[in-house]
């Protein structure tokens, strides 16, 4: 992990910390991430709703977005369903890919996990093919983690 990746964790961890509103981190989230990462077009969480197996639009920074999306539709609900990684080069030979955005041509989504709960997605797209790197995921992967360190264990907020 190059060192400006470790920085923007500390970043991302300074930001958040004090602070236990999941909607607040969320927000704050997407923004760092939209702000800091080259050549992408759309970075936002979906939380998950355990009373129909879906996924539900949260804070984002990009265009609008799907509101909803069902378990293993698209990117995202096939991130839910695997409950792993996965990272896209070309949206557009993902079968069932769900189109939000035409200019999205590649996608990464790491699944959001704490206390072995699914608390929802990181949804990542770029209007470049192929953008994301095993570096990339691993600095989203990381920047998950900061996030997830930050949220709340009460029952409430997961």
């Amino acid at each position: 992990m190059t060192n400006l990746n470790h920085l923007l964790s500390k970043q991302l961890d300074a930001l958040l910390t004090n602070e236990t509103n999941l909607i607040a981190n969320m927000a704050n989230t997407s923004a760092l991430i939209n702000e800091t990462l080259p050549k992408i077009n759309w970075a936002g969480f979906y939380l998950y709703d355990y009373s129909n197996n879906s996924l539900t639009l949260g804070p984002f920074q990009g265009k609008v977005a799907c509101m909803h999306i069902k378990s293993g539709d698209g990117v995202c609900g096939a991130a839910i369903e695997q409950q792993s990684v996965i990272r896209v080069k070309n949206v557009h030979e993902f079968p069932g890919h769900i189109a939000c955005d035409a200019a999205s041509n590649s996608e990464i989504v790491v699944p959001l996990i704490k206390n072995e709960r699914l608390l929802g997605v990181l949804d990542i797209d770029s209007p470049i093919i192929d953008r994301f790197s095993l570096e990339d995921e691993d600095l989203i992967v990381e920047l998950a983690n900061v996030f997830l360190n930050h949220v709340d264990n009460s029952a409430e907020n997961l």
